[in-house]
């Protein structure tokens, strides 16, 4: 088992060697994860023990979940042993500190040129993570001269041909270190070469569990739980990180919620793991409780801007305009060259209904970063709102180059092609997205719609997806009231009702009123009359006379049917039926 103490003392050593890399996204994932170690109780105050074990959002969300059988560490992980590396002598430790300024200074090539004679394994790695990120800063520009911006072009990283050779070399000969290994498995994976990237990459993070950069990279190169389970990798309280990474992405939720569970006996304070939490809970749609999380988020840390794109569309989707305003001003203020910062301004102008400009700050986050793939989703929504479906399927098919797995951008793809008329593509797209994401009842609602249309008109299909739908937890209703409609123009007036009858349940649960329940009680009354039912029928229309209109003349021709039908002429005046 490992202490706290020793986890402490371990990403301490790792963030001065991440550091001294210049791996400096990774030196600080690490450094949130040593803050948020749970600490000596006796030494806070119940204002800075948000994470308390026992009484955390996680915990909360987990008190009535009986699925969940992880066993929860009381002072400890148990983990394979992992040495920590030994530093190389300072040899050639002033040019070193020069390359190092040089690199701090986003000069590249001077770096690496400085470094072309040093042999020590640190130095040998910064040469040549220089002379990558030379490339990749080379290729930006090239992208944004040949076709701008937000153009496709086929700017290459052209050091990656002479870093593989090199890397590949160093390798054969055991002269390269696992951060070597973690930019060899990023040039590899650059290629199109994966499977050798992730053989790389797995080396890497088995031999130095600490760098989260490599863990990252290897997470991306997992699309699927068969390419996950068959990863060799080393027990380490690190890899639980990587699991519940990787779960989520690949929309195992539930999963992924019992591996941050599982952490937080030891990283109680971990803003990571809330941030990582309310991610989960936002796809399983459980906004009021994302809401909570993100609120206590910036309480803790009001400066944070990383995840807070999430929060605002959890804002959005509960048209909380003036929560949302007040974020994107925050963000403006903190940094307002983010992408992060771009796409919560773009969520405020959309909510407003200002699409052209909620597009103005999406394409900003996209000159910020190309591969922010919320950007390109929400910009894709953005032209949907506005009728430009060619744009929207440009930005959404630029989402799936990103990330083949999401399935918003799937989903926005059989939205806009079923805009343009042409569901059989729709009905491609739409089956896409339910691969990624089978449990979602959104989804089965519009392929069932797509089948609906004339060209399609497939409705026993469209009746099998509905039905998936409401076996989804369908918590808007559709897929029973379009159940209990396809159903009665097929002439299966049994079925119908039954699914009738379950809405009117529904419905009435939810304190729901509408034409969908008018629909319900004239169907389920004039259904019982025919079968002669009549005591049935007449609580149906009973409850129709408390409406007023058609309706309620509706009830009253209902009950009069009824009266004939059960002693060959009218019992009474209905025009004094007692209301």
């Amino acid at each position: 088992m490992v202490s706290k103490d020793s986890c402490r003392n371990e990403i301490r050593a790792a963030i001065r060697q991440l550091s001294d890399r210049c791996l400096y996204s990774a030196a600080k994932w690490a450094g949130e994860q040593l803050v948020g170690i749970e600490q000596d109780p006796s030494n806070f105050t119940p204002a800075n023990t948000r994470f308390q074990r026992g009484s955390s959002s996680i915990r909360r969300r987990f008190s009535t979940n009986e699925s969940i059988s992880t066993p929860l560490p009381s002072i400890g992980f148990s983990q394979a042993a992992t040495p920590l590396p030994e530093e190389d002598e300072a040899i050639d430790g002033d040019f070193y500190l020069l390359a190092k300024s040089y690199f701090d200074c986003r000069e590249y090539r001077r770096a690496s040129h400085v470094l072309r004679d040093q042999v020590s394994k640190k130095s040998v790695f910064l040469r040549y993570y220089a002379l990558y990120l030379a490339g990749e800063k080379r290729k930006e520009e090239e992208m944004i001269e040949l076709e701008g911006p937000l153009g496709k072009s086929d700017a290459t990283n052209r050091e990656l041909v002479s870093l593989e050779r090199d890397l590949s070399a160093l390798r054969r000969t055991g002269a390269i270190d696992s951060f070597g290994l973690y930019l060899y498995g990023v040039v590899l994976k650059e290629k199109g070469n994966e499977s050798l990237a992730r053989a790389s990459l797995v080396e890497s993070v088995n031999s130095y569990p600490w760098n989260w950069s490599a863990w990252s990279e290897l997470q991306s190169l997992c699309t699927s739980i068969e390419i996950l389970n068959s990863l060799n990798l080393n027990n380490h309280w690190m890899k639980e990180f990587f699991l519940g990474n990787a779960y989520q992405e690949l929309r195992m939720h539930t999963e992924s919620l019992a591996k941050y569970e599982y952490l937080q006996g030891i990283f109680s304070f971990s803003n990571y793991i809330q941030a990582q939490t309310a991610k989960a809970q936002y796809s399983l749609r459980e906004f009021d409780q994302v809401e909570i999380m993100f609120e206590e988020l910036l309480r803790n840390d009001p400066y944070r801007v990383e995840d807070m794109d999430l929060y605002s569309n959890v804002l959005y989707a509960k048209e909380a305009c003036a929560a949302l305003s007040y974020l994107a001003h925050k963000v403006f203020l903190t940094d307002k060259y983010r992408p992060e910062s771009c796409c919560i301004i773009g969520n405020y102008y959309s909510l407003k209904g200002q699409h052209e400009k909620a597009v103005m700050y999406f394409r900003r986050a996209l000159k910020l970063n190309k591969k922010y793939l919320s950007a390109w989703t929400l910009m894709g929504h953005e032209y949907v709102e506005m009728k430009n479906t060619p744009a929207a399927i440009d930005a959404y098919r630029r989402a799936v180059d990103i990330n083949p797995c999401d399935y918003r951008a799937w989903y926005g793809l059989g939205q806009a092609y079923e805009m343009m008329g042409m569901p059989f593509y729709a009905l491609h797209y739409f089956r896409k997205s339910i691969f990624f994401l089978p449990n979602d009842s959104r989804l089965w609602i519009a392929m069932a719609k797509c089948y609906q249309t004339e060209q399609l008109y497939m409705l026993e299909e469209a009746i099998k997806c509905y039905k998936r739908a409401v076996n989804c937890t369908d918590t808007e209703g559709i897929a029973l009231n379009q159940l209990a409609k396809l159903h009665q123009k097929l002439g299966r007036n049994e079925e119908a009702a039954f699914y009738f009858e379950k809405d009117l349940e529904r419905m009435d649960a939810e304190g729901l009123e509408g034409p969908n329940m008018f629909e319900a009680l004239v169907f389920l009354a004039t259904h019982f009359k025919t079968h002669k039912k009549f005591e049935e029928a007449e609580v149906y229309c009973t409850r129709l006379l408390d409406y007023s209109g058609p309706e309620k003349e509706k009830a009253k021709s209902l009950l009069r049917g009824i009266r004939m039908a059960q002693t060959g002429f009218p019992s009474m005046d209905l025009e004094h039926f007692p209301i």
